[in-house]
């Protein structure tokens, strides 16, 4: 790959309800926080341009909505993904436990023989104090998986831009392999490109 083309990767972000998805993003893409987001309805994509490695790339985020209601919706936006970030709150064990249900539904929507598709666990609200999971215990259970693990924080910005440049840098690398991941090429890249965003009610 070279330095001077742009690449266009489209990350999902998944997991339950009020584990700090949209706060994670709104971190990394605006580097702001608030406590009171409302619950994602359906999507939201967000972009942004970054440098991983000498190479260009332009992230497409799409944050999903967490409730029961949204999870058969989620299979649809896995359409052209390069990558996805499985997030729980630390401080709420069941969110955690939920993780295996994710990351099913993930290799349930990619073919059989892109099972080393990229993820990433995030383990949301290390700031905070009552938490439930360890970072011991999630880390073994991402090692297991051979998924790569990363303490955050949406509120203090701990190890945010790691995460999501860890992902990018796991889907570049696999592109560079030549694994023809599902419909990498399906973004276009021309000045006109635009992302249809869904907004919350």
């Amino acid at each position: 790959m070279t330095a001077n083309r742009t690449k266009a990767l489209k990350i999902i972000i998944i997991g339950s309800i009020a584990v700090g998805k949209t706060a994670l993003l709104n971190r990394y893409i605006n580097n702001r926080f608030k406590a009171d987001y409302q619950c994602t309805l359906g999507v939201n994509v967000l972009t942004k341009h970054i440098t991983v490695d000498n190479v260009t790339v332009k992230l497409l985020i799409w944050d999903t909505g967490g409730q029961e209601r949204f999870k058969a919706l989620v299979s649809s936006f896995f359409k052209g993904s390069d990558g996805c970030l499985l997030v729980f709150d630390v401080t709420n064990r069941d969110s955690f436990h939920a993780m295996e249900g994710w990351r099913d539904k993930v290799l349930a929507n990619v073919p059989a023989e892109q099972e080393d598709f990229p993820l990433a666990v995030l383990g949301n609200k290390m700031d905070l104090s009552d938490r439930e999971v360890t970072a011991e215990e999630a880390e073994a259970w991402s090692h297991s998986r051979n998924i790569p693990y990363y303490e955050v924080s949406a509120k203090e910005g701990t190890s945010v831009s790691q995460a999501f440049e860890g992902i990018a840098r796991i889907a570049l690398s696999q592109i560079s392999e030549g694994k023809d991941f599902y419909l990498t090429n399906s973004i276009s890249l021309g000045d006109g490109d635009s992302t249809e965003r869904k907004k919350c009610c």
